[in-house]
């Protein structure tokens, strides 16, 4: 957990990767060693701020998205939404500019044409272009974690869990998939031209809904807005009913992901989705249940091995 909470206080808006990808590489290259294989990283030049790890003779990719959503000062501290976050009256924002730290709230004003707009409270003009993120207040409980961008930190970090056992993978550190995506097609087309890769598993966090609850287990995504092909699915579910891994089925008619741009793009990609299920969606208190999270790395073990 403690990874996990470092991960969290890393400021990686939509846009704003670097600083978690040098985290990424500082952390992989210290700690390899210690790892049942060790991968070959590729970053840098011609990846932007995107990390892929390659371990053994992979035939599968995780792919899990290192951004966030946040927010843009634009002029006199209005604020623009860096993908969907909540707008909550009142909540914390952090971030710097050229005159140093910045600590503020949001403010919502109700204009006289009933529209609304986003501001931010603090004694001087912010720099335009800045970028505002939720403060971190990372919760731990025997039961839950509770704290900002759970979408996708804990993602990230499953995934970390995996590679210190995987013999034969790739793990895709992504970027901009809170604003509309922008990385995956260039990175899976570099994974399919080198390594003939041809499937992926989507490492990321999905919500609680109707049908898909607390301490119920890791979601399996048979759709969202992106429909991922049947025969493929059929062997994840298979695979994970042949364990006594929990899982449960979600079927959703809205909600994307890195798999929906994977979709999306020209590669003959197969990709499923697979997360454990969070509430206060997009807020400063997204929560997830630790026996789902225990889930969610249980079955990307299995299911690297075996797909």
């Amino acid at each position: 957990m403690k990874l996990l909470e470092e991960l969290v206080a890393i400021r990686s808006a939509s846009g704003d990767e670097g600083n978690m990808c040098d985290f990424l590489v500082d952390y992989v290259q210290t700690n390899k060693a210690n790892w049942k294989v060790q991968p070959t990283l590729h970053f840098g030049d011609g990846f932007q701020d995107a990390l892929i790890l390659v371990f053994g003779q992979p035939k599968t990719a995780i792919f899990a998205h290192i951004d966030s959503i946040g927010f843009t000062v634009g002029y006199d501290n209005q604020l623009i939404r860096i993908g969907g976050p909540a707008i909550i009256d009142g909540m914390s924002l952090v971030g710097s500019d050229s005159l140093g730290e910045i600590e503020t709230e949001l403010m919502v004003i109700e204009n006289e044409d009933d529209t609304t707009s986003l501001k931010c409270v603090f004694e001087r003009t912010i720099d335009r272009g800045t970028i505002l993120t939720f403060k971190p207040n990372f919760i731990q409980t025997d039961t839950f974690i509770e704290s900002p961008y759970m979408d996708n930190r804990l993602g990230v970090w499953v995934a970390l869990q995996v590679a210190k056992t995987l013999n034969n993978g790739a793990i895709v550190f992504s970027t901009y998939e809170e604003h509309g995506g922008g990385s995956v097609g260039f990175l899976g087309r570099f994974l399919h031209e080198n390594y003939g890769l041809k499937q992926a598993l989507i490492s990321d966090i999905t919500w609680v809904t109707k049908g898909v609850e607390h301490g119920k287990g890791v979601a399996i995504s048979m759709r969202d807005q992106g429909i991922p092909r049947r025969s493929y699915l059929n062997k994840i579910i298979q695979i994970a009913k042949e364990t006594t891994i929990d899982f449960q089925l979600e079927v959703e008619s809205a909600g994307g992901s890195d798999g929906t741009m994977l979709q999306k793009s020209d590669l003959p990609f197969d990709w499923c989705f697979i997360g454990a299920p969070e509430d206060n969606v997009h807020t400063p208190h997204e929560r997830v249940h630790k026996s789902d999270l225990a889930a969610m790395i249980e079955l990307y073990r299995v299911l690297m091995e075996k797909l």
